[in-house]
């Protein structure tokens, strides 16, 4: 039997250290921009070693190098001269959504914030009430949200043939957007549509959200009202709170002492019209009120966003296409993530593993930063070795890529 993919956990929240510059002439916006040019434009580092052929962790998956039924090793794909990228909410901020260790940020100003289980959504209809309403205010502003220089920088360094693949825990799907030619593992899934439970069938979430707003006329007048007020125009939690509002990540939206239990939603389609199975092959029973709501006391047909919820598995061939990116790469940049969800830390401590040049372009600290830099020559380094600034990413890369991009001239 092949091991378990591993489990989304919550994220590390206690407060990072500050973050140690490298090279020392990387604290300032031009003395970054400096190093990550000489970090992206430099040849393979001699201390890159190939990777391990065999991950006792890892999925098997025929043709994928990372085993097959056998449980014997398969040659991956050869490393190549290129950077893989590894972003987090922090470059979507410029974009008006919320982060989560900024000054703004969803773990800074509410430590108490507890995001919803997927067990939890999958057993309460009480869950899902809540969390399809908070859901329903908060898509407004996620929806209407768009790539930023970010996300376009992204894109050049793609069209250079700089960057192969990147890795995005992001869920606002604006990678895939901005550089469709690029492409991008979303390694928490992503919010633009829903998935069955039951039957597994994609849902567009723009759809969802009419519906929603037809089976609840009160929270759409409700959510008319805050529109009205700018209420979420702003991402300045002080603001927000006067109108009676809480940001939480993902487009989720709190308002105290709200009637959550008031609040309706639509089942699966597919499901409705043909009743699933489940695994004993026994009919899964569907019920709708007169408005087409789903019903409590319904087994199946349980629509949830297609995003991996904490303590939910990473879907494996997810989990392979984020390893075989850093195993076929030669260094990594991270932008824009503390690293504090396993799920990514773990993909930089694969890439530091093998030797990787490593790359960190944050504001404020990175979980376990210190072990990827312990072994850099400090006095040496320009940017080459490796590279850790803090300065806003949307006001680097794009100098970045245009003095990459004329050296390519």
């Amino acid at each position: 039997m092949p091991p378990r993919a591993p489990l989304l956990r919550v994220p590390y929240t206690d407060p990072l250290p500050a973050p140690r510059i490298i090279p020392g002439t990387a604290a300032t916006a031009s003395g970054a921009i400096a190093a990550l040019v000489d970090f992206l434009s430099s040849p393979p580092s001699p201390r890159l070693h190939q990777h391990s052929t065999h991950d006792d962790s890892a999925s098997s998956v025929s043709g994928t190098g990372i085993g097959n039924r056998n449980g014997n090793a398969e040659p991956r794909a050869t490393r190549g001269d290129h950077t893989v990228l590894l972003t987090g909410a922090g470059i979507s901020v410029a974009s008006g959504l919320a982060d989560y260790r900024g000054t703004n940020g969803t773990y800074t100003l509410n430590r108490k914030y507890k995001p919803i289980y997927f067990n939890e959504f999958c057993e309460s209809h009480e869950a899902r009430k809540r969390y399809w309403a908070r859901s329903f205010l908060g898509w407004t502003n996620l929806h209407k949200a768009r790539p930023n220089a970010t996300h376009r920088a992204v894109g050049q360094l793609g069209q250079l043939g700089i960057v192969k693949r990147v890795i995005t825990q992001n869920v606002d799907s604006f990678h895939p957007t901005a550089h469709p030619h690029l492409p991008t593992t979303e390694l928490h899934g992503f919010l633009r549509s829903l998935v069955c439970i039951s039957c597994h069938n994609l849902y567009p979430r723009s759809t969802f959200q009419k519906q929603l707003s037809s089976l609840n006329p009160a929270w759409a007048a409700f959510l008319a009202e805050i529109i009205a007020t700018g209420a979420l125009d702003t991402e300045n939690p002080d603001e927000r709170r006067q109108r009676g509002l809480r940001t939480n990540p993902d487009g989720d939206v709190h308002v105290p002492d709200a009637p959550y239990s008031t609040f309706r939603y639509p089942p699966c389609p597919k499901c409705l019209e043909k009743l699933p199975r489940g695994s004993d092959g026994s009919v899964v029973s569907v019920a709708v009120d007169r408005d087409g709501a789903w019903k409590d006391g319904s087994q199946g047909g349980i629509l949830k966003p297609a995003v991996v919820m904490f303590g939910e598995s990473i879907p494996s061939a997810t989990k392979t296409a984020a390893e075989v990116a850093i195993d076929t790469a030669s260094r990594i940049l991270i932008m824009g993530s503390s690293l504090a969800t396993y799920s990514a830390w773990r993909l930089v401590k694969r890439a530091k593993e093998q030797g990787m040049p490593i790359a960190i372009l944050n504001i404020g600290g990175v979980r376990g930063e210190d072990a990827f830099f312990n072994d850099v020559e400090h006095g040496k380094n320009t940017g080459r070795e490796a590279v850790r600034a803090s300065e806003n990413v949307d006001k680097v890369l794009p100098h970045v890529v245009k003095i990459l991009a004329g050296m390519r001239k």
